[in-house]
C-alpha cells in the first residue's frame, strides 16, 4: 500500500509499476481511450490517478514543481468528457485481468462472490449538471440532488475488486433537473451510458450482472441487500445460472412450507420452536409465484423474538453456518464505498456539468481502489512472491463465521439505534444481559458492545 511517509517519487513509482504490470495501456486502447491533447492516453490517465495520492487537485497539480510537459487544465477536462471513450469497458477489462490473477492464488474450493449494492452521490449545490436528479437517500431517509451509484464488485473474502457501475439518474421525467445534452452523437458510448442511466434500478442491475458473466467474471454466488431481494429479480438471476444469497425484508410476502402459505414471522416461529437454544435456524420453502426452492436462515435475538434477520439462499446444499459466513462477505462493498468517498474523493474531485466526466471520474476512482487492492494482495499473500512460496503457502484467510456474526450484530445495532430512545432501552439492556449469560465464545465475539450510533 502507499504509506504516508512515502516521497512523491516513491508513491509514483509504486503506482506506475502496477500500471505496467497490469498492462493498462492495452486496456485503455481496447476501451477506445486514445491519445489526445499532446499526451498519450496512458500519461493522461496516470496523472489523473495520481492526484489523490499527492493530496492536490488538478489545478494545484498543474502548478506544482512536479508538472513537467503536462497538458493544460482544459485538455484534461476534454479527456474526461469525451463521449467516445468507453470507461465502463475499461473497468470491466481491468477487473477481468485482476480477478483472473487472484483466482490463481487460491484453491478451487474457495468461494468467490459478486456483490451488488448502491450508494448515493450527492450534488446538492449543483443545478446544471447533465441528468442531475432527485434521488432518495436510504441512510438519511431524505431526497437529495445527485446520482444513485449502482455498483457491482467481485470478492474472494480477502480482496474486493469493483467490476462495473451505473450512474443512475431517474427513470421518471419529473425527478430529473436536467436532461440529456442534445448535441451528443447517438452512436457514441456516452449516449448509451445516458440511456442506461434512465433505466429502472433492477433492469440496470441485471444488465450489469449479465455483462460481467458474459465477459468471463467467475463467481459462485451473488450477494445483495434487502432492496434487491424481490422474487422476479431473484428468478432472473437464477435463470442466468447463478445462486443468490441475500437479506430479506418482511413485507408480508408469503412462502410455501408443507403445502401451506406462511409469512416470514410465521416461518420463523416454526423454525425457532424446534430449538430454543440456537441463535439461528433455517427452513426449506418455496416462493409463491415462481415456486423457487430456497433456504431461509432466521437469525434471532433470544430476548426479543420479534427482532430477526432473514437471509435467503437459492443453494439448498449450503449449511446455515456457510450461508451466514458467505453473506458476511457482502460487507466488503460497504467498506469499498466508504473508502472511495472518504479517501479517494469519489464524487468530489471534479465539479463538471458533463455526464461523461462523471462516468470517467467514477471509473478512475474505482481503478485507484483496484490498484490499491492489487498492492495489498502482493504485500499480504506470500503466494505472490514466487513459485516456492506459491507451492508452500496456504490461502489468505477468508471471512470466518465469527466475523459474519459480528457484522450481523452491527446491522442489528444500527437498526435499533434508529428507533426512539424509550423504545430501545429495554431491548439494549436485555441484549447486553443475554450476551453476558452466554458461553465464553459468544462473549468473546462482543467484548466491547457499544450502542452509540
Amino acid at each position: 500500500m502507499l504509506y504516508q511517509n512515502y516521497s512523491f517519487e516513491q508513491s509514483q513509482n509504486q503506482i506506475f509499476s502496477v500500471l505496467k504490470e497490469l498492462q493498462i495501456a492495452k486496456l485503455l486502447y481496447k476501451a477506445n481511450i486514445r491519445k489526445g491533447c499532446g499526451l498519450s492516453a496512458l500519461e493522461m490517465f496516470q496523472r489523473l490517478v495520481m492526484l489523490v495520492f499527492h493530496g492536490k487537485n488538478l489545478f494545484r497539480s498543474l502548478e506544482s514543481k512536479h508538472n513537467d510537459h503536462a497538458a493544460s487544465k482544459s485538455s484534461y477536462y476534454r479527456f474526461l468528457s469525451n463521449p467516445s471513450f468507453n470507461w465502463k469497458k475499461f473497468l470491466l477489462l481491468l477487473a477481468i485481468r485482476v480477478t483472473t490473477a487472484l483466482r490463481k492464488l487460491t484453491c478451487k474450493s474457495r468461494v468467490t462472490v459478486l456483490v451488488l449494492d448502491d450508494s448515493v452521490l450527492r450534488r446538492n449545490r449543483s443545478k446544471a449538471v447533465e441528468l442531475l436528479a432527485k434521488v432518495y437517500d436510504h441512510v438519511f431517509h431524505e431526497f437529495v440532488r445527485g446520482f444513485n451509484l449502482l455498483a457491482l464488485g467481485w470478492s474472494d473474502g480477502f480482496s474486493f475488486i469493483p467490476v462495473s457501475f451505473v450512474l443512475l439518474s431517474s427513470a421518471k421525467l419529473r425527478n430529473r433537473y436536467q436532461e440529456v445534452d442534445k448535441d451528443i452523437d447517438h452512436r457514441t458510448n456516452g449516449w448509451k451510458a445516458r440511456m442506461e442511466s434512465m433505466m429502472q434500478k433492477p433492469e440496470a442491475a441485471l444488465r450489469m450482472v449479465e455483462s460481467a458473466l458474459a465477459a468471463g467474471i467467475h463467481a459462485d454466488y451473488i450477494l445483495m441487500d434487502s432492496w434487491f431481494t424481490t422474487e422476479p429479480f431473484v428468478k432472473s438471476l437464477s435463470d442466468l445460472g447463478q445462486d443468490v444469497i441475500d437479506m430479506v425484508k418482511d413485507m408480508k410476502q408469503r412462502y410455501y412450507y408443507n403445502g401451506h402459505l406462511y409469512t416470514l414471522p410465521q416461518l420463523a416461529k416454526i423454525a425457532m420452536d424446534r430449538s430454543n437454544n440456537r441463535l439461528y435456524r433455517s427452513l426449506m420453502v418455496r416462493t409463491r409465484k415462481h415456486h423457487l426452492s430456497v433456504r431461509i436462515v432466521f437469525v434471532k435475538n433470544r430476548n426479543k423474538k420479534s427482532e430477526l434477520l432473514y437471509i435467503l439462499s437459492t443453494d439448498n446444499a449450503l449449511s446455515e453456518d456457510e450461508i451466514i459466513r458467505i453473506y458476511g462477505m457482502r460487507w466488503n462493498i460497504e467498506t469499498f464505498f466508504k473508502a472511495s468517498k472518504s479517501l479517494l474523493k469519489l464524487g468530489r474531485e471534479f465539479q463538471t456539468r458533463s455526464y461523461d466526466s462523471a462516468v470517467a471520474h467514477t471509473a478512475i476512482v474505482f481503478a485507484r481502489y483496484t490498484f490499491l487492492e492489487w498492492l495489498r494482495r502482493q504485500e499480504n499473500d506470500p503466494k505472490t512472491y514466487g513459485g516456492l512460496f506459491f507451492a508452500l503457502c496456504e490461502d489468505v484467510q477468508d471471512m470466518e463465521l465469527s466475523d459474519a456474526l459480528r457484522s450481523l450484530m452491527s446491522l442489528f445495532m444500527e437498526t435499533i439505534n434508529g428507533y426512539g430512545t424509550e423504545d430501545t432501552e429495554t431491548i439494549k439492556s436485555k441484549v447486553s444481559n443475554w450476551i453476558a449469560s452466554q458461553s465464553r465464545y459468544i462473549k468473546g465475539l462482543f467484548p466491547n458492545l457499544c450502542w452509540e450510533s
